[in-house]
């Protein structure tokens, strides 16, 4: 699975399969960062090209280095809010 950030495919901002013919964020990676992901409510109604894509709150690094604009917090963190998250749940971010 991937999650396509190229802005001239017409799924962009949007869940893919992969391989796919244009850049696509794969939703696995190698320090497990991905084991858990929500996909933020971000650029979808209408979803407008180059205004962002692929921002997901996921597990963050050992080391809490930046993402490339996502939010991430420890699997600990993860699994507390995960019991507090539901449909209805507003991320703002300031």
């Amino acid at each position: 699975m991937g999650w396509c950030d190229d802005s001239r495919s017409k799924f962009y901002n949007k869940l893919i399969k992969l391989p796919f013919v244009h850049s696509a964020e794969k939703l696995y990676k190698n320090k497990n960062i991905y084991d858990v992901i929500l996909v933020i409510d971000y650029n979808f109604k209408p979803i407008i090209k180059n205004k962002g894509s692929a921002i997901f709150l996921h597990i963050s690094k050992n080391n809490y280095s930046p993402t490339e604009g996502c939010i991430a917090v420890s699997k600990k963190d993860m699994k507390l809010l995960l019991t507090f998250i539901n449909k209805k749940t507003k991320i703002i971010i300031y």
